[in-house]
């Protein structure tokens, strides 16, 4: 099932009903060498480079490792997710299934406020299930000081918990002030995961 699931994606075809990438920053060695293709050196490679703070990041890590269908059936499988304001095209292009006209469009619509208007522009293009194929491996970050909770709970591997101290310590004046105060909980590898996917605007 997880290389038909792989096979589809990597074609860029729907994926109604399919669940999305795993994170590689918080999938197990275990899990990332029962995908197909990852062998123990990959799966490794991917749990040393760790963390990733941009698909540009984790993409580097497997240079040289995986040629580009066995790259594209991967990232398929697990993906770091790209800022839609900031990624560069290269990053964008990491997409499976993504096309350089759609890389453009991507980049067109900046900035995005919500995931509303990703899906209002990119739906001029594709179908709904293209647009909720492509949404998995996208992101927009969070404003730490009016985000919901439920808002905060999408960043992957938020635990409630967590989320209670991202709100707690509001208003957030910069950024340092949310390493200092999240720092108190998780190491400084986390708070830079955690801080690439949030913003104070």
């Amino acid at each position: 099932m997880r290389f038909l699931t792989i096979l589809i994606l990597a074609l860029g075809m729907p994926a109604a009903g399919l669940a999305g990438p795993l994170s590689p920053n918080l999938a197990s060695k275990d899990e990332l060498a029962a995908l197909e293709g990852v062998d123990a050196a990959i799966a490794d490679a991917i749990v040393n480079g760790r963390p990733y703070l941009t698909a540009g990041q984790f993409a580097a890590a497997l240079d040289g490792r995986l040629d580009d269908d066995a790259r594209a059936g991967l990232f398929a499988a697990v993906f770091r997710p790209i800022n839609l304001n900031t990624a560069s095209e290269a990053e964008i292009m990491l997409i499976p299934g993504m096309s350089k006209r759609m890389a453009h469009e991507f980049e067109e619509y900046r900035p995005y406020r919500d995931m509303q208007q990703f899906r209002r522009e990119i739906g001029k293009y594709v179908d709904d299930e293209e647009v909720a194929r492509l949404e998995q491996f996208v992101f927009i970050p969070l404003d730490l000081n009016t985000a919901s909770e439920d808002a905060i709970m999408q960043i992957p591997g938020m635990s409630k918990r967590m989320a209670h101290e991202f709100e707690e310590y509001r208003p957030y004046r910069d950024m340092q002030q949310f390493r200092r105060e999240i720092g108190k909980y998780v190491d400084e590898d986390e708070v830079a995961r955690l801080e690439s996917y949030v913003t104070i605007e």
